[in-house]
């Protein structure tokens, strides 16, 4: 079996693959579905081991013992859930048998909001209403007639009185399954906390002796970013249901911990719980009060515990140690909805969450880290290109900004806007894009560093200096003009005119010069330069480079020269020995480098401009 794989063609080898992906795909949802009634109280424990380990290693420090610690954590755990639940179920009933005595306020706040009669809608409502009561009651009466019978006497079905053990069953049957569940997660829960070293030997053991690093890795990550989001969450949701609860007992709403709780129970559900629980409170002030102000001001506290929990607590807390997308939460809530009811909306963060996790740590499945996670998939270099290669250059100048802002203007060019450029010359040498857009990459390139040059020289800048200019200012040199030539095409001219600004911003005079041979040696002789570059991208121009330099070298003895080999990723040392002894002035892989052999005006202050401040 082994010999007819490595016989498979690496085509056919891969889609085996993929479809033996898909095919476990399939198994796992349809065993997470049918097994669902010990999966779903397993998930629950797992959960509550992550919360309750913390306090059963604060009891075993005291020397309690982990099994009367587990026991101990668990009893009032639950105790304090039956409390809560006790109260607040005491409250609900209340309420539901209140509601009977709002009727009269709740007719008087529905005329009130009605439309009025005079209204174009309410009349054609009205007609539309009219029209269906004359045709029902013409069917009614055509139907009769044709029977020859008379009007239908209504009949009512009348079911017997019930008696106590049927109400007790009645009442009893539907919370047979919730204690039931219950019970299994306590006897879950006990074994996973009293046996977690165990277990996580076994899983370990599972996956391998010899993958011990990368599972140790695994778990640790898992378990410190499961914990810390679920100690968070709960802290932050049983915050939020208390000032939710406080603040509907000061503006008069009755019952204001019945609805605290459900603030706190509905915030784990993802984006839809938080607006259901502030719905419960409004309703109940729109039919106690005659007035609107208390739904009012039950919408406006939920509005501020909202606007500052989501916006400044969470993504302060644990925002940035989920590492899941905002829209893969919401997907895994609808997900996992489906599959396991409310329960699976609870769990829907921290399932996905492992999920994510599995992906980034097993190779077979980074398909899920880069579904579910929230780290770019693209590099800013490759976001560039593509938004270039869509003919979008709105966005393709916001992924410019976005890196200019926490990065300098040198480092952007080596390595966002260069590689991007090396991206689109190696599509332009296979034919994989048509010439239309590659007209229109290379014009956008041109325009985006005209650009981002002018706004660095209008803009406010940081104090700190630029790394090049540094490195730049510790070898002064008499260098002042500099002639920056592009070795072939107009990748490699664009190159010198990146090269040419940076220069000009660290104090030299630096000039591009293009076209044929006989023009360029024109303008030096012109010009007489103190240094020349020559701009190639590496592979392409290499061996244009090296041969200009020779030529070069034969028109300007005297003239200090320079390749800047771009996209070299073998470093400068190898870059001289594939330019060879052509080019003794040196050779630089990235703008940095070149910038570092060239050296720096000597009256030229370090503080060159670093950042850009895009508004």
């Amino acid at each position: 079996m082994a010999a007819t794989v490595g016989l498979l063609p690496a085509k056919d080898t891969n889609a085996s693959s993929r479809l033996m992906t898909l095919a476990g795909v399939v198994v796992v949802m349809v065993g997470l579905y049918f097994g669902r009634r010990v999966l779903i109280p397993l998930a629950l424990a797992v959960i509550l081991a992550f919360l309750a380990t913390p306090i059963v290693s604060l009891l075993e420090r005291i020397r309690l013992g982990r099994v009367v610690s587990v026991v101990v954590v668990l009893a009032l755990f639950f105790a304090l859930l039956g409390t809560v639940a006790w109260s607040v179920s005491g409250q609900l009933l209340q309420t539901i048998s209140q509601l009977p005595d709002y009727k009269e306020n709740i007719h008087q706040k529905m005329q009130a909001i009605r439309a009025s009669k005079n209204g174009g809608l309410s009349k054609a409502t009205a007609t539309v209403n009219d029209l269906s009561k004359e045709l029902s009651g013409a069917s009614t009466t055509a139907a009769a007639n044709k029977l020859g019978r008379n009007d239908p006497i209504p009949v009512q079905v009348a079911s017997p009185p019930r008696n106590a053990d049927e109400y007790l069953r009645g009442l009893i049957g539907p919370l047979t399954g919730v204690m039931e569940t219950t019970g299994i997660v306590v006897i879950f829960t006990l074994f996973v906390v009293v046996k977690r070293e165990d277990l996580r030997n076994r899983i370990i053991r599972l996956a391998g002796v010899r993958q011990l690093t990368l599972v140790t890795q695994a778990m640790d990550d898992a378990s410190q970013r499961l914990s810390r989001y679920l100690l968070f969450q709960f802290i932050v949701n049983a915050t939020y249901g208390g000032l939710f609860g406080i603040g509907l007992y000061f503006i008069g709403i009755p019952h204001p911990l019945l609805w605290g709780t459900f603030a706190f129970l509905l915030r784990f559900v993802p984006y839809l719980g938080t607006p259901i629980s502030a719905l419960f409170p409004a309703v109940l002030a729109f039919a106690i009060f005659p007035g609107w102000k208390e739904v009012a001001l039950s919408f406006a506290t939920f509005l501020v515990l909202e606007l500052v929990t989501a916006n400044l607590i969470e993504p302060w807390l644990y925002g940035a140690h989920t590492g899941v997308s905002s829209l893969a939460i919401l997907v895994a809530a609808i997900f996992w909805g489906a599959l396991w009811g409310p329960v699976g909306l609870i769990l829907s963060t921290p399932l996905t969450m492992c999920l994510m996790l599995l992906g980034r740590y097993v190779p077979q499945l980074s398909f899920l880290d880069v579904l579910l996670g929230d780290e770019p998939v693209l590099a800013p270099k490759e976001h560039l290109y593509q938004r270039l290669l869509a003919l979008d250059i709105e966005e393709a100048r916001e992924v410019a900004w976005n890196y200019l802002k926490d990065n300098s203007l040198v480092n952007f060019y080596d390595s966002v806007l260069i590689p991007a450029l090396s991206l689109a010359e190696q599509d332009r040498r296979i034919n994989a894009v048509d010439e239309t857009r590659l007209k229109f990459i290379f014009q956008s390139a041109g325009e985006l560093i005209e650009e981002v040059y002018d706004i660095s020289q209008t803009s406010s800048v940081e104090a700190d200096v630029d790394s090049c200019a540094v490195t730049a200012a510790r070898q002064p040199s008499s260098i002042s003009t500099v002639a920056c030539i592009p070795a072939r095409d107009d990748v490699d001219e664009m190159a010198a005119t990146m090269l040419s600004q940076v220069l000009e911003n660290d104090g030299h005079s630096a000039q591009v010069i293009s076209g044929s041979a006989a023009k360029i040696f024109e303008q030096l002789d012109k010009l007489h330069p103190d240094a020349i570059c020559i701009s190639a991208l590496h592979p392409f121009a290499t061996g244009q480079a090296r041969l200009l330099c020779k030529r070069l070298h034969q028109h300007c003895p005297e003239v200090k020269l320079v390749i800047g080999l771009w996209g070299f990723a073998a470093g400068a040392a190898k870059a001289q020995e594939r330019i060879g002894t052509t080019c003794e002035g040196g050779v630089g892989t990235s703008l940095c480098e070149v910038t570092s052999i060239l050296g720096s005006n000597a009256q030229k202050e370090a503080s060159v401009p670093s950042r850009l401040s895009v508004a």
